[in-house]
């Protein structure tokens, strides 16, 4: 019952608190390096899919942010798993319960985490999960029966997969199957002269270099693949789920600013996007 009344719960409150989402299909474009001829959209764009909640192989939520911060910024917040319950929403606790080998770099990175998500004590749901990161570029988590999707050379520093009864990540929960990962494709963006703004100008991007040194941004791309141990529950949450992987990218975004510009400035950000 706590698992159905979590479920209702989640759904009511993101289908009220969480203002229209522009909903788009775009294709991004991996380790993109603008030039001068090229215009940089200042909005980021954000796609989210939602496949049928009975469709045996599952369903998968996609969305993706371009961020004007370092990727070594955005990649220490998404990394920092043990942080989550204080900028996610409904996550009551984030525990690191076990940790990688030193990388190449030296650093050492979450291999092991339990997240707790409900509304109090009595609505709530535990997830354990194995968790996999290639410094400064992706960040997965998998649990059930979903496997990792990144290849061994490349996370070396962590230890293999223990098999179904010795690994708690294995353990079948409200999901049978769920996989997150986290993609960063750093690139440096320079701005047009301002002689080339206007439609009249604009062939003189090709002569001429804006003074204002290249900028480091970030594509951040999150992709979520799910199934629901009861076909029902997918049935449930239909309505809500759609929100679900934008709510997460926005919370890191907004976290990534506090941690970069500072926790008044994000607050004051925020106070301007639109009521939650």
């Amino acid at each position: 019952m706590a698992t159905v009344k979590t479920l209702r719960l989640v759904s009511n409150a993101l289908q009220t608190a969480t203002r229209p989402l522009c909903l788009q299909s775009r294709t991004a474009t991996p380790y993109i390096t603008p030039t001068n001829h090229d215009r940089q959209p200042t909005l980021p764009f954000r796609r989210t899919f939602l496949t049928n909640p009975l469709n045996p192989a599952g369903s998968e939520l996609v969305a993706s942010r371009t961020l004007r911060y370092p990727a070594k910024a955005i990649y220490s917040v998404i990394s920092d798993v043990a942080s989550y319950s204080h900028f996610i929403p409904y996550c009551q606790s984030s525990v690191v319960t076990k940790s990688s080998s030193p990388a190449e770099n030296g650093k050492t990175y979450p291999e092991e985490a339990k997240l707790v998500i409900g509304f109090n004590e009595g609505v709530s749901e535990e997830f354990w999960s194995r968790v996999y990161c290639i410094p400064d570029r992706v960040v997965e988590a998998v649990s059930g029966n979903a496997e990792t999707s990144l290849p061994p050379e490349q996370i070396e520093h962590h230890s293999s997969r223990p098999p179904a009864g010795e690994d708690r990540s294995r353990n079948e929960s409200v999901l049978s199957h769920l996989s997150t990962k986290w993609t960063l494709r750093p690139y440096h963006y320079k701005p047009p002269p301002t002689s080339a703004m206007s439609k009249e100008t604009t062939h003189m991007n090709h002569q001429e270099t804006s003074e204002v040194d290249a900028q480091e941004k970030c594509e951040v791309h999150l992709a979520i693949l799910y199934k629901f141990a009861n076909p029902m529950y997918g049935i449930m949450s239909q309505a809500a789920a759609p929100k679900v992987a934008e709510k997460m990218i926005e919370a890191f975004e907004r976290r990534v600013q506090a941690v970069v510009e500072g926790p008044s400035h994000a607050l004051k950000e925020r106070k301007g996007v639109g009521k939650m």
